[in-house]
């Protein structure tokens, strides 16, 4: 299943799309990830082409089974309008390319959690309207800190995730793309391939993390 994240730093921090291709390799749907994404960027910065994003083009001659939006994070709050606006004309566009659009809630700041039921809600909104997905990547991460307050989500600037919120971010994309997850997973196998074909080491995970972010998800996944 080929899969375009379209997005900013809550995507390629941690580098999210690459694990959630290698968690996918214990499943039995592969995906293959690609991503169009600039810091800070919003959906209105994408369809128009600015910062040098050329996401329309990319959508238009990838073959896409999945195309993942994800708004500037403050976006969603604090210009919902312009967010519902052009996941309207992405959505339409997506879909006329062969693709369904999915949409990434993502978490609230470390410092305002009461952000997250706005966030969730708007999300929601957009795929209701826009006959897409959801990836409930939010809602994980505030059903995780429920359950262990400590956890260690957020890097130090308590906005983007860090290893582990990167890596239970990408379970939520596999278990709503491939309907399943893994029973085990590699904690030393989080590895690409860099353009010499030389093998990159991206992170490691606590075994005991790794089966509490699966039992997470499961409990998101299947609701």
């Amino acid at each position: 299943m080929n899969i375009l994240f379209v997005g900013n730093s809550y995507t390629y921090v941690s580098n999210i799309p690459h694990i959630v291709s290698i968690i996918s390799d214990s499943t039995q749907t592969k995906l293959i990830t690609s991503q169009s994404t600039a810091p800070a960027a919003r959906l209105s910065n994408h369809w128009n082409g600015e910062r040098g994003l050329k996401t329309k083009d990319i959508i238009k001659n990838g073959n896409f089974d999945i195309v993942v939006l994800q708004e500037q994070s403050m976006g969603i709050i604090e210009q919902t309008d312009s967010f519902l606006i052009y996941s309207k004309k992405f959505s339409d566009f997506i879909k006329e390319h062969g693709a369904r659009p999915y949409f990434y809630s993502t978490w609230a700041r470390q410092k305002v959690p009461q952000f997250q039921e706005t966030i969730t809600k708007v999300y929601t909104q957009a795929a209701l309207e826009n006959e897409g997905g959801i990836v409930n990547v939010g809602e994980a991460w505030a059903l995780a800190q429920k359950l262990r307050p400590d956890i260690e989500l957020f890097l130090p600037d308590g906005s983007h995730p860090s290893p582990l919120g990167a890596f239970l971010a990408a379970c939520v994309f596999v278990g709503t793309f491939s309907l399943e997850l893994p029973d085990q997973i590699d904690p030393w196998g989080f590895t690409v391939l860099d353009s010499r074909g030389e093998e990159v080491f991206l992170m490691t995970q606590d075994p005991l993390d790794i089966t509490f972010c699966l039992k997470v998800v499961s409990e998101i996944t299947k609701k």
